[in-house]
Parts: structure tokens; sequence; C-alpha cells
């Protein structure tokens, strides 16, 4: 796998599900160790997940990529109560402001400078680090937070969750990408109704 080795060791478990991680129709006398997106078999049956690409495609509004692993793309998380995801910047790209509703989050840096951050609950104090290779943050459950690509290379992070499906709410789509009436939008955030309509059009917003 490209980027950092996970791997992960059990026996076969949840019975009640019917998810095994095991290499044939009986458990192993020891555990095995299976890397991150190899072969599983759920269900008995087997079940291959597709590898990371070495590039991949940006979304041209924030010039990035996420690749989930959580427990829809990958069962062996289920009940665990944690899961994972890769971040893809390129120079100047940005995740934006979003909220995880059902997990707390850490990120390390694997590659190039990202200057993350996340607003308090409390009295909305911001709190903002620029990372670096090996550097780590910590982001709460529920809270506003962002990270950007403040590099002039690419920059590549893992995420990792306290929870099998973290959720995920992005702020601008929340307010742009929907069919949320102008006029509402626009006495609840007090912008103009122009720049509303302009998100709107950006983002894919009806109304």
């Amino acid at each position: 796998m490209y980027g950092i080795g996970l791997w992960l060791e059990c026996w076969g478990f949840d019975i009640h599900n019917e998810l095994f991680l095991r290499g044939g129709p009986f458990p192993p006398r020891r555990p095995r160790r299976l890397p991150l997106q190899e072969t599983l078999l759920t269900n008995g049956r087997r079940l291959r997940l597709p590898r990371p690409r070495r590039h991949r495609k940006h979304q041209d509004i924030i010039s990035a990529a996420v690749t989930p692993a959580f427990a829809e793309q990958f069962p062996a998380v289920n009940g665990l109560g944690v899961s994972i995801a890769r971040l893809d910047l390129a120079a100047g790209g940005v995740i934006p402001l979003h909220t995880h509703p059902a997990a707390s989050e850490i990120l390390v840096v694997i590659q190039g400078t990202i200057t993350a951050g996340f607003i308090s609950s409390f009295d909305n104090k911001v709190y903002v680090k620029t990372l670096n290779k090996g550097d780590v943050m910590v982001f709460p459950q529920g809270l506003l937070h962002f990270q950007i690509n403040s590099g002039k290379t690419p920059a590549v992070a893992f995420v990792s969750f306290g929870g099998q499906n973290p959720g995920l709410q992005i702020t601008d789509f929340a307010l742009f990408k929907n069919d949320f009436p102008t006029e509402l939008v626009a006495k609840t955030t007090f912008l103009d109704v122009a720049q509303i309509k302009k998100l709107m059009g950006v983002l894919g917003g009806t109304n």
C-alpha cells in the first residue's frame, strides 16, 4: 500500500453480523496479519476492496481528494468503533469547514505542509496550527474544523476517527448545495442575496 502501512490483526469475530477476517472457513490457530484494503471475507465470501491509487483525482473546487475507509468502504471496522481516511491536497487545496457529528478525529501529516484548525463550541475561539511531516493534531467531536495545503507542493495526511461512521457535514454544502431557500439562508446567515445566489450557482444549489 502506498503511504503508511496499516495492519489489522484479529481472529474472526462478531458471528451475529457474520463478519470475519480470516484465512479460511475455520478460525486460524493464531491471528493473521492482513494489510488494509487487502482480501476480506464477509459471510464466508471473498471481498476485494480497491487499492488506493498513487494519484487521486481532486475535486476541482477544493483541489483535494478524500479516500475514506469507514464501515461502508472497509467492512472490517464494523463494530470496532474506529475508521480512517486519506487526504490528498494539491498546492492551495482545502478541506473546507466541516464537522463529524459522531466521532473525534486525529490527523497526521505524511507529506507537505498543512494549516489546520477548529472552532471551540463555548466561546468560538479559533485554534490554528501549521503542521509539517510527522505532526499531529486532534479535532474534537462535532466541532467545525478545516485543513488547507499551505505549502507549494502536494500534501498527504491520514485522519483516524473514534467511530466506524464519523458522519460528515460540510458547512458550505449544507448552506449552498441543496434547496435551502435563498431568503432563509439570507435571514439566518446575514449574507446578501446576490452572494448567496452566486455561491449556490458555484456549488449546485437550486433556490
